[in-house]
């Protein structure tokens, strides 16, 4: 079993009644719904206003693939909750940023850049698959297209990813890195750009499925309790050998 956890501020669904509309659980509430049809998923949800913001050492630590949604308030999760999910991802486990997560304090730690970008409110998005071979674009279109989504434009201040899946041209005329790919550590990481809150892209059976992939592609496949350097003494052929040469 692959054991999701989906992080959510939880915040504009208990504010906004049209944000509830869409998402009446919260997006973390559906995105649960989803993944959870997956026989190899346990899925578990966590919110800032639960215990440890939600995130509770013990269930940090039996997490496989953390999904983090957040927009309203990056600055409420605590710098020292964001250093023990860098750390987690650093020993294996595996983490999939959505839409505005880009400037979460975790994402922001593990890119160790400013993440800023450009945006706008309401734009047509046709999301291309750039890189069709990718496990997260197994079973996806060429393209999806997205009436309505909050558009993110380059220049997009992160590093230069290790694989670009996807990419997303918008009606207003701007191009996005909306699909990336990065290995810090023993972990994978995964941004993916679609999923403003007010827009019910979350709802469409392709996105669904790309998230999906994700969880699969970010699942470890070596985990480590703490990240050490060892000290790796010298054997007894080479302290010999460093002896005849003189060292």
């Amino acid at each position: 079993m692959i054991r999701v956890t989906i992080w959510n501020e939880g915040l504009h669904e208990k504010s906004s009644p049209e944000i509830s509309d869409i998402y009446p659980e919260g997006i973390h509430g559906l995105l649960s719904k989803v993944l959870s049809t997956q026989e190899d998923f346990e899925v578990r949800t966590a919110t800032l206003s639960q215990r440890k913001f939600g995130l509770p050492d013990e269930l940090l630590e039996s997490t496989d693939v953390l999904i983090w949604w957040g927009h309203m308030a990056h600055q409420m999760v605590p710098d020292k909750l964001a250093r023990k999910v860098q750390n987690r991802v650093l020993r294996g486990m595996g983490f999939i940023a959505l839409h505005s997560a880009h400037f979460s304090k975790p994402f922001k730690l593990l890119m160790g850049t400013s993440c800023s970008l450009n945006w706008r409110d309401g734009d047509f998005e046709r999301l291309w698959v750039i890189n069709p071979a990718h496990p997260i674009a197994r079973g996806i279109d060429p393209y999806i297209e997205i009436p309505v989504e909050e558009m993110y434009g380059e220049r997009f201040d992160i590093p230069e990813p290790d694989e670009l899946v996807f990419a997303g041209w918008f009606s207003g005329g701007n191009l996005f890195r909306s699909g990336c790919c990065w290995r810090r550590g023993l972990g994978k990481v995964f941004y993916f750009q679609p999923g403003h809150e007010a827009n019910p892209t979350y709802h469409i059976p392709q996105i669904q499925q790309i998230i999906i992939n994700a969880v699969r592609w970010a699942a470890p496949t070596n985990v480590i309790d703490e990240i050490v350097c060892p000290h790796e003494p010298v054997s007894p052929e080479q302290a010999r050998q460093d002896r005849t040469q003189g060292k």
